[in-house]
């Protein structure tokens, strides 16, 4: 009778066995918050899991938290429209690791801090930690309401069509189930469905190739004979007007990994929760090796979504096209293309991407506001079981919040892609560009450096949402990192030498 009244509520047919696993799922979730919420003691146990955690788990903690069900769709939709380009950024993940593993990350686990953004006080005064957090929240409010929108606007609506009017609460539902494992259970909760959502999301998508294959005949099926004319062609420079150049993208994906590891709290939350610089290089570089598989999978997802429609046509409505539809294929096959059973177990994988990150983002975004607003302020300081419980009303109330943004998300133009470049991605370089100011120029100014942060933000806006000169997305973080450090050292060379003739 429950499936019924699901079916009758959403206005589509799911099996018993569908349901009965994507509720088996959610509850399991539940249950492992539960689980880990008796282990919990102090906020330290509840935001970093007493700073003991198992570096693999943290590795693909991390990824999974940065494949969220945004990279799960926009992979295989850019791989439709746009063809292989994307695939290949996982060259530039070499130069990544050597990057953040041996620059970044030793810097960062010499700092004994709970929320990055102490560092930035320490090194330039509150101003500046202010500035970085106003960023990060903005940043990460968005990220998730982006998680949000997607999950329940572009995935479960094509999978299972509802009304619209259902959409806040189905996202709120959503919510509540990733607000309770999480706040029960705190990081190591997270930490642990974060590994096990990440074998449901690859098993979904492996399960959905072998259908194709399997519908198909044989793997070579789903590999096109000739290059299809709306991709778009391999090049390898660095141009500001092409969209998808072997040369943006890695440039891109580069910028991308080391301002995330270097400034955001998701990643140095991680980082430091391992115990030596050595688990924390661990983790990370477990976290591409995750990455990879998984780039290579979405990928071919979306060259066997285009040779299951190519070859099943009327399954298209009128006026659709394959590649017009590009975002939109990989749920039309969950609901259409897969047997009873396998459409719960891939619903399941999209619910997993989207609550590992939301997961995440609560408890990031939680440590921040406890951190470095609640306890930087406050003047008396609360005892262990009330600063826990103030930190899980502060996952409630940003929530509440992340639910509220998402209904206006859809305002955004441009593909999936486009929409996590423009909106999730906006304020990565700028952020970045403060803490490279405080760890990386002695001579940087405390002045200097906010209106470094604030000239990166402009460029970010310029390059996203006013296509200056033509620029394409994929230079959203490199300009506005290349124009937030020379701003902030040119800035910065100007107030040490004019104060050095100012005391001459």
């Amino acid at each position: 009778m429950f499936t019924v009244f699901l079916n009758n509520l959403l206005g589509q047919r799911l099996e018993v066995l569908d349901w009965a696993i994507i509720i088996f799922y959610a509850l399991g979730m539940i249950l492992i918050g539960w689980f880990y919420s008796r282990k919990i003691k102090t906020s330290e146990d509840y935001l970093l899991g007493g700073r003991k955690m198992n570096s693999t788990a943290i590795g693909i903690s991390l990824f999974a938290t940065l494949l969220s069900t945004l990279s799960y769709l926009s992979y295989p939709g850019e791989m439709i429209k746009h063809g292989p380009a994307v695939l290949l950024s996982v060259l530039a993940f070499p130069l990544i690791y050597f990057i953040a593993g041996y620059w970044l990350i030793p810097r960062i686990m010499a700092l004994n801090v709970t929320s990055a953004y102490e560092i930035l006080e320490l090194r330039f005064g509150l101003s500046i930690r202010m500035f970085a957090i106003f960023m990060f929240l903005v940043l990460r409010f968005f990220w998730m309401a982006t998680i949000i929108y997607v999950t329940v606007n572009i995935a479960l609506r094509a999978i299972i069509p509802f009304e619209e009017a259902y959409v806040p609460l189905i996202g709120l539902l959503l919510m509540v189930i990733t607000i309770i494992y999480t706040t029960m259970g705190g990081l190591k909760a997270v930490v642990v469905t974060d590994v096990i959502q990440t074998c449901v999301f690859l098993i979904g998508a492996i399960v959905s190739i072998l259908v194709v294959v399997i519908n198909l005949g044989s793997f070579a099926e789903i590999i096109p004979l000739e290059w299809p004319a709306h991709w778009d062609e391999l090049q390898w420079e660095l141009d500001t007007s092409k969209r998808s150049t072997l040369g943006n993208i890695f440039l891109a994906t580069t910028v991308w990994y080391v301002c995330t590891t270097g400034s955001d709290q998701l990643a140095i939350q991680r980082y430091l929760s391992t115990e030596n610089v050595a688990t924390a290089r661990k983790s990370f570089r477990i976290s591409l090796y995750s990455n990879v598989l998984a780039n290579i999978l979405l990928a071919i997802v979306g060259l066997a979504m285009v040779a299951y429609f190519t070859k099943n046509q009327a399954l298209m409505e009128a006026g659709q096209t394959i590649y017009g539809q590009a975002d939109q294929l990989f749920p039309k096959f969950i609901l259409i293309g897969l047997p009873t059973g396998m459409s719960g177990l891939v619903i399941a994988g999209l619910l997993s991407a989207a609550m590992s990150s939301m997961s995440s983002g609560l408890n990031s975004v939680s440590t921040v506001l406890s951190e470095d607003i609640f306890n930087r302020f406050r003047t008396r300081k609360l005892s262990a079981s009330a600063a826990l419980k103030e930190v899980k009303w502060i996952s409630y109330g940003t929530g509440f919040v992340v639910i509220l943004l998402s209904l206006f998300i859809a305002n955004v133009s441009g593909n999936l892609y486009d929409v996590i470049m423009k909106v999730v991605n906006l304020l990565v370089a700028p952020l970045f560009v403060l803490f490279f100011m405080a760890l990386f120029i002695p001579f940087a100014t405390e002045r200097a450096t906010l209106l470094a942060g604030l000239a990166s933000v402009a460029a970010a806006v310029a390059i996203a949402f006013y296509e200056i000169f033509g620029i394409t997305v994929f230079w959203i973080m490199p300009g506005s990192l290349v124009v937030g450090i020379g701003t902030g050292v040119l800035l910065s060379w100007l107030d040490v030498t004019l104060s050095k003739h100012g005391n001459g």
